[in-house]
């Protein structure tokens, strides 16, 4: 006896659905050109391999189980979805990557990335795009272990092979608490014993090898360890910590008086912000990493990545 996924081909399945469509074998055969004979043994083959009853037959039109309707609902889905493969694939056949992935550092702006998302899927590529959230170290650890093609917000590509990046911008850091936060009214410039006596916010590093990497801590310094650069700020809104963050992304509450920037007994820190991705060769990248490369030429573009920060959920 056939198995079910034997017998479950698409021409089977559009065959069903002209039995369904016409009510009797006899018309369904016609339409198909099949004797009737031929097509009425198949449906049978078909019913065998499932152990269902696929149509009433007895009166004279062969209308539907509830399990042939079931299996036709489904049918129609499945043609579809092999319609949309097919399409896929002559469009893949372009030079349009199946997917491509892009590892997102929490510095960056996610509504600028999702408009840039918003632009690409304008233009009815058949790539699908996937977005990774990373921070410091992960960032440029997914783009080198293969995890993602393009990478946004990495502090420092070093000399890694076969990685090639560009600079989006630089970042300024400030020291910022909340207005109601010890070190708020504690006199400046501040210096290391009195920072170390508070509670430090840190956001995770993403790296899955190695310790990752660590700013701005101090030796016997309580931590509180947030997963994003958007909780650490919310965090320090609240008063659970203080430490650095980008100026971009606290310009709005150290403007309205919720975040207190504070001076350090040591130099501003201002980190260069780049993206970057896999070397290939120019003439072997899909279409769609070279659309997004193309997007980060614009200098409005790689301002709005790093500038348009919304606030907290939290206010």
């Amino acid at each position: 006896m056939p198995s079910a996924r034997n017998v479950l081909t698409p021409d089977a399945l559009a065959m069903l659905q002209a039995v369904a469509a016409t009510g009797s074998f006899a018309a369904a055969a016609r339409a198909l050109d099949l004797v009737p004979s031929a097509l009425t043994y198949r449906v049978r083959q078909i019913e065998d391999a499932l152990d269902v009853l696929l149509f009433d037959r007895s009166s004279r039109q062969a209308r539907l189980t509830e399990a042939g309707a079931e299996l036709l609902r489904e049918g129609a889905r499945l043609l579809e979805e092999i319609d949309a493969v097919a399409n896929r694939v002559k469009r893949v056949a372009t030079g349009w990557e199946p997917q491509l992935t892009i590892a997102v550092d929490g510095i960056i702006s996610k509504t600028t990335v999702l408009e840039l998302c918003e632009s690409f899927f304008a233009l009815n590529p058949p790539t699908r795009i996937k977005l990774r959230d990373e921070t410091l170290s992960g960032t440029l650890e997914a783009l080198t272990s293969g995890q993602a093609d393009l990478a946004l917000g990495v502090a420092d590509a070093g000399n890694q092979a076969g990685i090639q990046s560009k600079p989006l911008g630089d970042v300024s850091f400030v020291y910022a608490v909340a207005p109601h936060h010890p070190l708020a009214s504690a006199p400046e410039p501040l210096r290391d014993d009195a920072v170390r006596h508070h509670r430090a916010v840190a956001v995770a590093d993403t790296i899955s090898r190695g310790n990752g990497m660590t700013l701005g801590l101090l030796g016997g310094q309580d931590v509180f360890t947030v997963a994003t650069m958007q909780d650490k700020l919310d965090a320090q809104l609240r008063g659970l910590g203080c430490g650095f963050v980008p100026e971009c992304m606290a310009r709005a509450f150290i403007e309205t008086g919720r975040l207190v920037v504070k001076q350090m007994d040591q130099p501003q820190r201002v980190v260069r912000v780049n993206f970057a991705w896999r070397s290939v060769n120019a003439l072997e990248q899909g279409r769609a990493l070279q659309w997004w490369l193309a997007q980060l030429e614009s200098p409005t573009t790689r301002a709005a990545l790093l500038e348009r920060h919304l606030g907290p959920v939290h206010q």
